[in-house]
């Protein structure tokens, strides 16, 4: 009698794949959870110190390339050096993003086009540019990360930019899935919860703040990092392969209350 391997389609290996905002937080831990299931990984962030030292850390199948997804030209060179190194692209994780907490009535108009450029056209553009390399090959996965509070409000943390970006990234997700899905090119968002990272670091070191996610959480608690770390490996492997245009939530349960 045969016997069924459960962990093979979850393995990468063979695989390149790019990882947005690497340097740190989420973005990190996705590298290295990408890495560890066998992926040659091209790290990208605008710290190039700390993807140098993840490099050094995980050796010659994690690429660093200094990026600011912000500038149209450095997203162009990154999804051609990431191809040009391998031939192929297998996985893209639009993880970077930016956002702090400011009234409605108080955001600049240009800080608020900032959050825009970088949390919602930075990941079109870098779909794009590696959605026409997916499509050639008849395969790809496309994972952008958006948040729960793409699918509710985050007051009394005001937030109006985040949020709203957010919740672009889960419908572009859906259009972008749906244009690509007999192309071989699956696109689905990982939303994340309250995890501690860099962005949310004044949060967790308010008392107050803290107290807020607990009460409102049905689980009572933050997520740990490697909490996500199943949901990424699904969207990013085989093992998801008949799912695109879903966003996948990890919460403790936040968007069911």
């Amino acid at each position: 009698m045969s016997t069924i391997d459960l962990t093979a389609p979850f393995r990468l290996d063979g695989r390149l794949a790019v990882v947005t905002g690497a340097s740190s937080g989420l973005g990190d831990r996705f590298a290295r959870v990408l890495h560890a299931a066998g992926a040659t990984v091209v790290a990208a962030a605008r710290r190039t110190d700390r993807l140098e030292a993840l490099a050094a850390e995980l050796g010659d199948r994690l690429v660093p390339m200094t990026c600011d997804v912000s500038v149209d030209r450095d997203c162009e060179q990154l999804i051609a050096a990431a191809v040009a190194r391998e031939g192929h692209l297998d996985v893209l994780v639009n993880n970077a993003g930016l956002g702090s907490p400011v009234a409605a009535e108080d955001e600049a108009i240009d800080d608020f086009r900032g959050v825009v450029e970088v949390n919602l056209n930075a990941v079109f553009l870098l779909s794009q540019l590696a959605g026409r390399h997916m499509i050639e090959a008849k395969s790809g996965s496309i994972i952008n990360i958006s948040s729960v509070l793409g699918q509710v409000a985050s007051a009394p943390i005001k937030q109006a930019s985040y949020c709203a970006t957010k919740g672009a990234v889960m419908n572009l997700t859906r259009e972008l899935a749906v244009q690509w899905a007999r192309k071989g090119v699956r696109v689905n968002a990982l939303a994340p919860g309250w995890f501690p990272s860099e962005m949310t670091k004044l949060m967790f070191s308010d008392e107050s703040a803290n107290q807020f996610m607990r009460r409102n959480c049905p689980m009572a608690r933050a997520g740990d990092a490697h909490e996500l770390d199943g949901g990424l490996l699904f969207l990013a492997s085989d093992a998801s392969s008949y799912m695109t245009g879903q966003t996948l939530t990890i919460d403790g349960g936040w968007v069911a209350r």
